[in-house]
């Protein structure tokens, strides 16, 4: 029997050495926890977090066919982005409409960065390169590999960014990409995140991420900064009502499923997927997924059904307490009949029909 060797970042032991709880995800080796999840979340939702996330991955698409390249592979139209250094979310979509993965896409000066989930580098980098050959002024390069990626979320990320790069970062709009120099090597940043909070994340070459994470605790001590692990990047995420890979989004699934409509751009012209999303628009989605609140502490999870009088209409993909908000939150598929805000649903939770309340998401917005 072979054991598979965990992938880590360049913090791997700079996370051992603040007594990060380390686990496999995706096969990286990562920090699920520092001091807690709920004293990292509260630090996200109050102050300011700081994660490593590296080990998602980044493509770089450039020549003429670029932009035309990027309009075809994915949901979301590109020509949003009018001008360079600003981003956009949106997915790979399969031709039967179920979602390849989710990313964001920046539009730089002279190229695309996609940015896609670390459990789905391999398949959508096979992907790209499927769906590369019929665009001949092309180029596209997996930077993954020499790439560090922190994300710095929370109300106090501006100003303790503010303190290390000479940027104007009031003026700097979400979904916006800017760089900078700090101590003589190079960042590059969005204003972008995955916690409802504001806040950016960072790329810096995997040789200056020690460095930079080092730079931004010394900085960060007067703002309250903690080191977030991958626990409370699940809950942060869940409140502020964003999808994740594998659990809300899935080869299965549309994102018109999963209700991200805003993302999907059916008049813009051909792209793959296209004509799925439009049928699935035409006749009508088979399931829809809801946010939901229980009445009791007992806490829904993935994979716990949901149903109604006895009769099973649907599962939970994501749940937890909701740390912030006060009350147990999930994500559930159901059939859209029963997708109505305030039905009333059951989650069974080990054995017991627990009473749930469909919500409108997000369970948190951020008013600051």
């Amino acid at each position: 029997m072979t054991t598979m060797q965990l992938k880590e970042t360049a913090l791997a032991s700079t996370h051992k050495k603040m007594g990060a709880r380390m686990v496999d995800f995706a096969g990286w080796n990562m920090p699920v926890q520092y001091k807690s999840i709920i004293s990292e979340h509260m630090a996200v939702r109050n102050k300011v977090g700081l994660f490593d996330v590296s080990h998602m991955g980044e493509f770089l698409v450039s020549g003429q066919d670029a932009h035309n390249f990027v309009q075809y592979v994915i949901a979301n139209d590109v020509n949003k982005l009018k001008s360079p250094n600003c981003a956009l979310y949106t997915q790979f979509v399969k031709p039967d409409g179920g979602t390849i993965d989710d990313l964001i896409v920046y539009r730089r000066e002279h190229d695309f960065l996609l940015v896609v989930n670390a459990s789905n580098i391999e398949k959508d980098w096979q992907w790209l390169q499927k769906h590369s050959n019929s665009f001949k002024d092309l180029k596209l390069t997996d930077i993954s590999d020499r790439t560090g990626l922190l994300a710095l979320q929370g109300p106090k990320a501006q100003e303790l960014l503010s303190k290390i790069t000479s940027t104007d970062l009031a003026n700097m709009p979400s979904f916006a990409y800017d760089k900078a120099k700090v101590n003589n090597f190079d960042i590059s940043f969005g204003r972008t995140g995955y916690t409802g909070e504001d806040g950016f994340e960072i790329f810096v070459d995997v040789d200056h991420l020690d460095k930079l994470w080092q730079i931004l605790f010394d900085v960060g001590n007067n703002f309250g900064i903690e080191a977030c692990g991958l626990g409370a990047r699940d809950t942060l995420r869940l409140e502020a009502g964003l999808p994740l890979y594998g659990h809300e989004l899935d080869e299965s699934t549309s994102p018109l499923e999963a209700g991200l409509d805003f993302s999907v751009k059916l008049d813009k012209g051909e792209f793959l997927g296209k004509d799925a999303l439009y049928k699935q628009k035409e006749l009508g989605l088979t399931k829809k997924l809801i946010g939901l609140r229980t009445e009791s502490q007992a806490l829904p999870r993935a994979g716990y059904e949901v149903n109604i009088d006895g009769t099973k209409i649907g599962t939970i993909t994501s749940g937890s307490q909701g740390i912030f908000v006060g009350y147990p939150i999930a994500f559930a598929y159901v059939e859209p009949k029963y997708a109505k805000l305030g039905q009333i649903l059951n989650v069974t939770i080990r054995n017991n029909d627990v009473k749930a309340e469909v919500i409108k998401r997000p369970f948190y917005k951020r008013c600051h």
